[in-house]
């Protein structure tokens, strides 16, 4: 999804886990465009959220815990505990939720545990920040 010039927002980590930020990234696409399984992995949700339609994949060899990445607002095509293959279709747009200031777009996450995120790092594309030594991140 996406494509040149279809980043329409980056993922903007918050300070605390209650604060303000952007917990993944925007997409530019039309309702009704195939989304796909950014990474092998079982689809672990597919329903509403606060009312708008939500995939979740369970990717279990990315290690402990193991990431998930969310796809909204997206109408799962794929029932829940089935394997999925990266690129493979796991719902549609659906129409826009209000997300991208009256665009259609999709809002793709990353989580590991409860941590959000930049879901680009999975293709090489996300920020890269140095930690010092010997912190649990």
């Amino acid at each position: 999804m996406g494509g040149p010039g279809g980043l329409v927002a980056r993922f903007e980590a918050p300070p605390t886990p209650w604060a303000a930020g952007h917990r993944g990234v925007d997409l530019l696409a039309a309702p009704g465009t195939d989304v796909r399984a950014a990474a092998p992995g079982v689809v672990s949700f597919s329903g509403l959220v606060a009312g708008r339609p939500v995939v979740t994949v369970t990717h279990s060899s990315s290690g402990a815990p193991p990431l998930r990445t969310t796809y909204l607002p997206v109408t799962g095509s794929v029932p829940v505990g089935t394997t999925v293959t990266a690129g493979q279709v796991i719902g549609q747009l659906a129409p826009a939720t209000g997300h991208c200031a009256g665009r259609d777009c999709l809002h793709w996450g990353l989580l590991r545990g409860e941590r959000y995120l930049d879901p680009l790092a999975l293709f090489g594309g996300g920020r890269s920040r140095l930690l010092p030594l010997g912190r649990d991140r």
